[in-house]
């Protein structure tokens, strides 16, 4: 009898005021109104590569012995890793992010995040925490990378990498694996792809604008395909690879190149054959136009093409056309470049 009654008591002051369980019977509950912490005026904070980005967090009062926590939810595992605790006078920094955060301390209510130099896999949701005994109390920010999606796979063939190989191949392509938000919004902007593709969170789609029979069949709906969570070691098949605004310049030489002439011919003007995620990312954010094929890292050749031509190519579309891997030995293409 004395157990049940102090779990009553317990139960009592764990729970909300009465007027808030009751206050809607039914529908969607009132959101909870943050006492200590400014609601942001935009959730979503846009940059690119490169760039510095602030993540808003501001007071609306300095309570006694606060603290303020930083951290980030990893899109591959949703774990969430703590970037940066303070008290308003001293602060810790945690995490690979450490050497590239720092408090913006616009005023002694200001507790805003600020990334420097942002990175490929800075991207994702952050968590502003208000630390104070009783009363915690948090926001939740999105950093959002402006970049493109891109289908990738292997000189051997479609359907050759598991999702350590698939991640391996877009990181040296100047990409990372793409998280699903990156590829629904590519979907959207028109990627229509019929090979599926791992992504970071370690599940297999692909992209389809116009339903056919190879792909699923005509009576499917447009949209983003899905295979689920697959065996990250047995399983195997192409990589949706995601990269963002470029350090640096892409270019052109002309010739008639084998693969190895290709990146001597690179190195010659002081730069490196560019990769393609560098290709990529000069045709979406330096309009680089290009009816020739060059030679890429890996021993693709490709070519970017911003306003679409019959004589490159005659498809409708702007896009990064590919003729695939050819022999290394042909002499038949120029290369493409990157220097930064």
């Amino acid at each position: 009898m004395h157990r049940l009654l102090l779990l009553s008591c317990l139960w009592l002051l764990a729970a909300p005021p009465a007027s808030s369980i009751f206050q809607r019977p039914t529908g969607t509950p009132a959101p909870l109104r943050l006492q200590y912490l400014l609601e942001p005026l935009h959730p979503t904070v846009h940059t690119q590569r490169g760039a510095t980005a602030t993540l808003p967090c501001v007071l609306r009062t300095l309570p006694h012995n606060y603290r303020v926590k930083w951290s980030k939810v990893e899109p591959a595992n949703y774990r969430e890793n703590i970037i940066i605790i303070t008290n308003g006078l001293y602060h810790k920094n945690y995490g690979p992010l450490s050497p590239r955060v720092r408090l913006r301390h616009s005023h002694r209510y200001d507790a805003s995040l600020t990334i420097t130099d942002v990175a490929l896999e800075d991207e994702g949701r952050y968590r502003c925490q208000l630390v104070n005994g009783l009363e915690d109390e948090s926001i939740s920010l999105t950093l959002h990378l402006e970049g493109v999606v891109f289908p990738y796979q292997p000189s051997n063939g479609r359907y050759k990498f598991n999702y350590h190989e698939a991640k391996r191949a877009c990181e040296q392509q100047d990409s990372r694996l793409a998280t699903y938000q990156q590829l629904y919004k590519a979907w959207t902007e028109g990627l229509d792809w019929c090979n599926a593709g791992w992504i970071l969170d370690g599940t297999v789609h692909y992209p389809i604008i116009n339903s056919r029979e190879p792909c699923g069949g005509r009576l499917l709906l447009p949209g983003v395909r899905t295979y689920g969570a697959r065996d990250k070691q047995k399983d195997r098949f192409d990589a949706f690879c995601f990269t963002s605004a470029l350090q640096g310049q892409v270019y052109f030489i002309r010739g008639h190149l084998n693969f190895k002439e290709a990146g001597q011919a690179c190195r010659n003007h002081g730069a490196a054959i560019a990769k393609v995620g560098q290709l990529y990312s000069a045709w979406k954010f330096s309009q680089l136009d290009r009816c020739d094929g060059g030679w890429l890292a890996d021993g693709s050749v490709r070519y970017p093409i911003t306003t679409p031509r019959e004589r490159c190519g005659g498809l409708p579309d702007p896009g990064v056309r590919s003729f695939g891997f050819p022999s290394k030995e042909m002499r038949t293409y120029g290369t493409y470049c990157f220097v930064g």
